[in-house]
């Protein structure tokens, strides 16, 4: 969905705005600049007179620039959301090959203090359990099947069922770090705090089948987007929540999570993507390991539009974008899979931001933290969730 289409659907907000009573505020204002034009330098002492009248600073990289310079926008990297961590109450899974030396995702993870489990392939264990806590590694039971992840999320999903887990969460190991999106800033999160929120809301319904945080470089981000915290029945992929009803498992080798959508949509379940909460992934191919060997060298990438298209020819096509192959998947005809509540559920009016403040400390870092006297986050009734 492009940025426009979200925009409309933010201006039009009675049911986002249902759906989001009793979720963590979120404000994205129209910050639109009201001229925007391109100025030229003749020298470079023209760049260092205009820099020291505005105290803008100009780089070999700068495209645009506001003045003057604003408090929206993405937000630094000491930008934080802190507090105490309340556990999520269904299992993490972090799916992982050749790279025991960057855990991003397990790193995220151990940083926020989070329970999870990351899953490896037997002849690499060692190389994990040299870098990490050997309590935290799972190890399946093959290995070099050469069909990317698929077989490691069915064996994931198996596991969780017998564990008596209802739902589970299955993550790349390519995330490096978590987000809250709010005011127009993408705050880092330093606790449980999306994982959590997105538990609360995908349990008041009846057929989420998968959810899930969007990309930190997608849905919007640029000031004058003004996006819903939370788009319905489109993909979920990356960081997904799984809900074990559903009767589909993982197939193929390529695209996986877009397959796995759209199957649920089509059986009339729906799918929620979250842009409230994001994920800093890294770009596809941009990390050694995972599937960037084993998939997408010389044309995986047209090998992998065109295995989404051959299983949902109605809905896919192929096209090119950013000078390489892309699929594109029409959504669309899944507006009639409609958010239903489970009976007996009470929404609770207005925000909950989950016990957090917006705190600036001593070195003006901007986090966000609890109003108790401590500062940290307690949860509240949150943290007892079941």
């Amino acid at each position: 969905m492009s940025n426009k289409d979200q925009q409309q659907l933010f201006d039009n907000p009675p049911a986002w705005t249902e759906h989001w009573q009793g979720m963590p505020e979120y404000k994205m204002q129209d910050i639109t600049p009201i001229r925007s034009l391109q100025i030229h330098f003749k020298t470079q002492a023209d760049v260092v007179a205009f820099q020291q009248a505005t105290g803008l600073r100009i780089t070999s990289e700068t495209k645009s620039l506001w003045f003057p310079l604003p408090t929206f926008g993405k937000g630094l990297p000491v930008d934080q959301v802190q507090g105490e961590v309340v556990q999520p109450r269904y299992p993490i899974f972090v799916i992982s090959k050749g790279r025991w030396e960057r855990r991003l995702t397990a790193s995220a993870l151990d940083e926020m203090g989070i329970s999870y489990s990351i899953v490896v392939e037997p002849q690499e264990y060692e190389n994990y359990a040299a870098v990490m806590d050997p309590a935290k590694i799972l190890t399946l039971p093959f290995s070099n099947l050469g069909q990317g992840s698929i077989p490691a999320r069915n064996w994931v999903w198996q596991f969780a069922e017998d564990c008596g887990a209802e739902k589970h969460w299955i993550l790349d190991d390519n995330i490096d770090g978590f987000v809250r999106q709010n005011e127009n800033k993408r705050i880092r999160e330093r606790t449980s705090i999306c994982f959590t929120a997105i538990e609360d809301f995908v349990d008041r319904y009846q057929r989420i089948a998968l959810a899930g945080m969007n990309y930190r470089f997608l849905g919007g981000g640029a000031a004058s987007d003004r996006i819903p915290p939370i788009l319905v029945n489109t993909r979920v992929y990356s960081c997904i929540l799984i809900d074990h009803a559903l009767p589909h498992r993982w197939r193929g080798r390529y695209n996986e999570d877009t397959d796995l959508s759209i199957r649920a949509l089509k059986d009339g379940w729906n799918t929620v993507l979250f842009n409230a909460f994001k994920i800093n992934k890294q770009a596809t191919m941009t990390m050694k390991g995972g599937n960037t060997d084993e998939l997408y060298k010389e044309d995986g990438r047209l090998k992998m539009a065109e295995s989404l298209r051959d299983q949902h020819p109605d809905i896919v096509k192929i096209t090119q974008k950013w000078n390489r192959w892309q699929h594109h998947v029409d959504y669309s005809g899944f507006k009639k899979n409609k958010l239903i509540f489970k009976p007996g559920v009470v929404i609770p009016e207005g925000s909950d931001d989950y016990g957090m403040r917006l705190h600036v400390d001593a070195d003006d870092q901007q986090r966000e933290v609890s109003d108790d006297t401590e500062n940290l986050f307690t949860g509240g009734d949150h943290a007892n969730a079941s």
